[in-house]
């Protein structure tokens, strides 16, 4: 069994550790159950970061979102509501994906 190490901020420091089970973990750990919206959300940051290589900052995930899931939840008041605190900072943390460049 793999041991899976964070960062001092509980970012996964390899991404190819990452697993859905894991996910759940993380999100548990900051305090939020996972949905399948969440999981749609998380998906869409995870394909960003294979494209670009990097991770999605706030505009560019709404963005994203907007392009993969439509109008709906494609807006920052959806994504507030799926992650309280930070929505770019936290998908990233939960999809295992490095913290995104411009986040405290």
């Amino acid at each position: 069994m793999t041991t899976q190490t964070f960062d001092k901020e509980g970012f996964l420091k390899d991404i190819h550790q990452w697993n859905p089970e894991l996910a759940n973990v993380i999100a548990e750990n900051e305090g939020i159950e996972l949905s399948e919206e969440h999981f749609e959300v998380i998906q869409v940051a995870r394909q960003f970061y294979e494209e670009f290589g990097l991770s999605p900052v706030n505009r560019v995930l709404v963005k994203a979102v907007k392009q993969q899931l439509g109008d709906e939840k494609g807006s920052s008041m959806y994504l507030l509501k799926l992650f309280r605190e930070g929505p770019a900072k936290m998908v990233c943390k939960i999809a295992g994906l490095p913290k995104p460049n411009n986040c405290l």
